[in-house]
Order: C-alpha cells, then sequence, then structure tokens
C-alpha cells in the first residue's frame, strides 16, 4: 500500500474521530443547557423555602438571623441582576453595529450560545443562593438563642433598604421587609388598654419609627406626651418602598384593627413626615371609602414637608433616567434605574390612590395632570407644614423651587395650579418654617411648638369670628440653625 494511501486513509480516520467528538460535545452541551433551562425556581421554591407571610411576621422585629438569610438573598439576586446587565450589554454591543437590534433578534438571543450561557449562570446562582438562603433558615431555627433583635443602628440600616427597594423585597418574599406595625415610646406593640386621645407619628421615605428621635434628644412625640395630659403616642412603623397607596390600605386596616382592640379610644391624630403624609392621606381616603370606623374618631391630620404634588428630586431623577436610557448602549445600565422602589416612583408626583398605577405596564405613575384627586375630608381639621432653605422670606421663584432640598413649599402646601388637584386647606392652617431643611422638619423646636400648639386648641379656633381672615404662619430663625 502506497504512503499516499495510507496518509489520506489517516486523514479520513481523523475526521471521522473529529466528528465523533464534535457530535459527543454537541449532545453534552444540548443536554447541560437542557438541565440547566429546566431548573425552575417557582417549581422548587415551596420546598426550598418556607418564609412566613407579612401577616404572620407582623408586630415581631427583624432579628440577627433575619438579617443574616435576607443579605444572603439579596446577594444572590444581585449576581443575577448584574448578569442580566452585562448580558444586555453584550447583546447591544453584538447586534447594534450589525443594525440586528430589533424585537425579532432578541426573541432568538435566549435560544443562542451566549444567551444559553448566561441563562445558565442565572439558573445556577438561584439554585444554589436559595439553597444557601434555606440552609442558614434551618441552621438559625436550630439555634434559636442567635434570634435575638437587631439593634438600633441595623435597624435603621434595614429602614433605608426598604425605602431603596422595599416592593422588591416583598416580591422575593425577603425578611427584611419591614411589615406595618405601631409601637409604643419603649419600642413594643401597644399591650395596655389604650383610651382618651391618641396621636400617630408616621415616618417618612427610608426612616423609621425610632427616626423621631435624634443624639440630641430631640422628640415630638415626647413632647405631645409630656405637655399634653392624657394623650398618648404611637409610632408607625412601614416598608416605605412599597406602593404609598398600598400603605395607605394597610395603615387604614391596622387602624382599624386598633380601635376594634381599643374601643376606648376617643380621638385619633395623625402626624406625617414627608411620605408618612401622603400614607396618611391614602390611609384617610381608602379609610372613608371602606366606611372604617376610625376615620370617624380622627380629629387633626398635620404633614410635614409633605410631597402633595411631588418631589422634585424624584422628578430630576427620573428625566435623567429616560434620557440615560436613550442613548446607545448606555441603555443597558438603564436598567438600574429599576431598582428605585414603587414608593419613590410614587413620590415623582404625590400619588397617593391606586388608579394612578393600576393600568399601566411596568413601575410607572400616571403624569401629574392625569392623578385621581383625593380631596381632604371636611369633617377633619388639616394643617401642612412646609420648609424652605432661605433664611428670609424671598418671594422668588427659584426660593420657592427650592424649598427645604427636597419638597417646593407649594408642593408641602397642596398648592397646585389647577384647581382639581388643590388641597384647600385653610391660610390659618399653613406654616412656612425658614432656615429648616426637609430632614430638620423632625426636630426642628420651633416645629415642636407650632404642632404643639394646633393640637393643644384642637380646632377650636376655628369658631373665632376672624379666622377666615388669618393669613398663613411665616416662622422664622433667631440664629442660624439649618440642619442637614
Amino acid at each position: 500500500m502506497s504512503n499516499n494511501l495510507l496518509d489520506f486513509k489517516r486523514r479520513q480516520r481523523a475526521k471521522r474521530i473529529a466528528r465523533a467528538r464534535r457530535a459527543h460535545d454537541s449532545m453534552f452541551d444540548a443536554e447541560l443547557y437542557a438541565q440547566l433551562e429546566s431548573i425552575d425556581m417557582t417549581d422548587i421554591a415551596p420546598l426550598l423555602s418556607e418564609r412566613q407571610s407579612d401577616d404572620a411576621r407582623k408586630g415581631t422585629p427583624q432579628s440577627l438571623a433575619d438579617v443574616v438569610e435576607g443579605l444572603t438573598q439579596l446577594v444572590t439576586v444581585g449576581v443575577v441582576g448584574a448578569t442580566e446587565i452585562t448580558e444586555a450589554l453584550h447583546r447591544e454591543i453584538i447586534l447594534r453595529p450589525l443594525g440586528r437590534l430589533n424585537e425579532k433578534n432578541i426573541n432568538k438571543w435566549p435560544k443562542g450560545v451566549i444567551g444559553r450561557i448566561y441563562g445558565g449562570v442565572r439558573n445556577v446562582t438561584m439554585f444554589v443562593g436559595d439553597n444557601m438562603t434555606t440552609g442558614m433558615r434551618w441552621y438559625n431555627q436550630l439555634r434559636p438563642p442567635r434570634n435575638k433583635p437587631v439593634s438600633t443602628r441595623i435597624k435603621r440600616l434595614i429602614n433605608v433598604l426598604n425605602g431603596v427597594m422595599g416592593d422588591h423585597l416583598v416580591r422575593l418574599k425577603n425578611p427584611l421587609a419591614v411589615s406595618m406595625s405601631l409601637y409604643d415610646a419603649q419600642g413594643n406593640r401597644p399591650q395596655a388598654s389604650l383610651s382618651g386621645r391618641v396621636v400617630i407619628l408616621c415616618h417618612g421615605l427610608c426612616m423609621s419609627h425610632l427616626s423621631w428621635e435624634n443624639s440630641y434628644g430631640d422628640n415630638l412625640g415626647a413632647l405631645i406626651q409630656r405637655e399634653l395630659p392624657n394623650t398618648q403616642v404611637l409610632y408607625l412603623d412601614y416598608n416605605t418602598g412599597r406602593r404609598i397607596s398600598e400603605n395607605g390600605c394597610a395603615l387604614a386596616a391596622e387602624l382599624e384593627r386598633l380601635i376594634h382592640e381599643h374601643p376606648d379610644i376617643t380621638q385619633l391624630d395623625i402626624i406625617g413626615h414627608s411620605m408618612g403624609g401622603l400614607v396618611s392621606r391614602s390611609a384617610l381616603f381608602y379609610g372613608k371609602l371602606q366606611g372604617n370606623r376610625w376615620t370617624q374618631r380622627v380629629g387633626n391630620l398635620m404633614t410635614l414637608g409633605s410631597p402633595h404634588h411631588g418631589a422634585s428630586l424624584e422628578r430630576i431623577g427620573y428625566y435623567i433616567h429616560d434620557l440615560w436610557a436613550r442613548l446607545p448602549f448606555a441603555g443597558s445600565f438603564a436598567k438600574l434605574g429599576d431598582l428605585r422602589s414603587a414608593g419613590i416612583i410614587d413620590l415623582r408626583y404625590g400619588s397617593i390612590r391606586e388608579e394612578d398605577w393600576q393600568s399601566l405596564e411596568g413601575r410607572d405613575v400616571l403624569p401629574q395632570e392625569f392623578l385621581h384627586p383625593a380631596e381632604l375630608p371636611l369633617d377633619i381639621h388639616s394643617y401642612f407644614v412646609a420648609g424652605t432653605l432661605m433664611e428670609e422670606h424671598y418671594d422668588t421663584r427659584a426660593s420657592s423651587f427650592l424649598g427645604d432640598g427636597l419638597v417646593t413649599v407649594a408642593s408641602a402646601l397642596g398648592e397646585a395650579e389647577d384647581d382639581e388637584h388643590v388641597l384647600f386647606v385653610p391660610e390659618a392652617h399653613k406654616a412656612v418654617f425658614y432656615g429648616v431643611s426637609h430632614y430638620n422638619l423632625l426636630y426642628n423646636e420651633r416645629v415642636h411648638q407650632q404642632v404643639l400648639s394646633w393640637l393643644a386648641d384642637n380646632g377650636k379656633h376655628v369658631l373665632d369670628d376672624d379666622f377666615a381672615l388669618r393669613s398663613r404662619i411665616h416662622s422664622y430663625p433667631d440664629r442660624f440653625e439649618l440642619l442637614w
């Protein structure tokens, strides 16, 4: 047999072996991808996860075990989210220069080799992460002494996390999601029988029921309880990342439960800071709509720097995110903007009703001119407080827009350009505090004294002959006291 014939047979044999190896590798890859893609977290979640519902957790503060379990889950979600952003950028880099970045090719992407690789990474990460989370839960259940409540500092960090991505935590059933509860001054659920007058303090975005007291000991709740006899103060704690309307419905149910458990309560007064004022208004709207008994006992509603017609900072952030998403290759990173919570999105225009977002696709809210109005109850005395960074009264457009740094004066006072959305509050029930930032509205002594004065009067001044002629209150600082 000639050498040429031997070489030809060797080459043919080598080709057959190569084809067999490629076929084997392709079969292995196909089987691997099929196995990875068959991992469905919705199927294994009931077997691996037995997380408590929000009702089961009500009144139970987060423990150290919850923090460890919740952070473990968030790390997994973070890796998956980073993978999705990387894949989106990779897809743009490949398809955009070829002119194929369209719906048809995007739909084909997951079936390709690169798309399958990214899908496999996501599924494996979720599988391993959920097992780690479940393992941490089982371990902590075997070691109950470790489940002690978290410190004040960690509690405040948890509420910041809820403000930023609280609706995501609820969707993921993460134990870090804060459930709505009422606490007394000692940080406990009210156990003793409540009677007489009760004041409810509702905190703002990224805050907690502990936020009403600062390091200097300035506490509006303690002042009210000290200066007004037979008055008790309760502090609301809730997930500020959820929709404001959802929190409003939950607060309405919570206050109805409070009245049922403590029927000797004769009057409820609600004071809300920032988002807390919107949640309070939403609770009154839905409470009245449902005919709740507690709404008949509300005497006064006070809001401190609440963005009744939206917060300028969220609007600016939304416009920047929208422009950024339109840029080539930057659209992939615009996914990071979707991380912000639905509660923050509602602050854009001060939405407090479910109709403002239920009919929309994705996590958005109707434009301001299309928001459904929610008037203030006529049988309740309403008081609006606004802060401004200006030390003196400058009647200019710039100073009005600046407001307290986050909310304009007009928005905090419920004033709008169209009559449909104006919140009609007597001028004597409006107060503007100069040299006070949005955050300092919680602790400013002048604000405290004004709130105390309104509560002590309890609406009696509306019977005065000159009440309708009184103008809004302007409060100026005696010294430089601006606190960020």
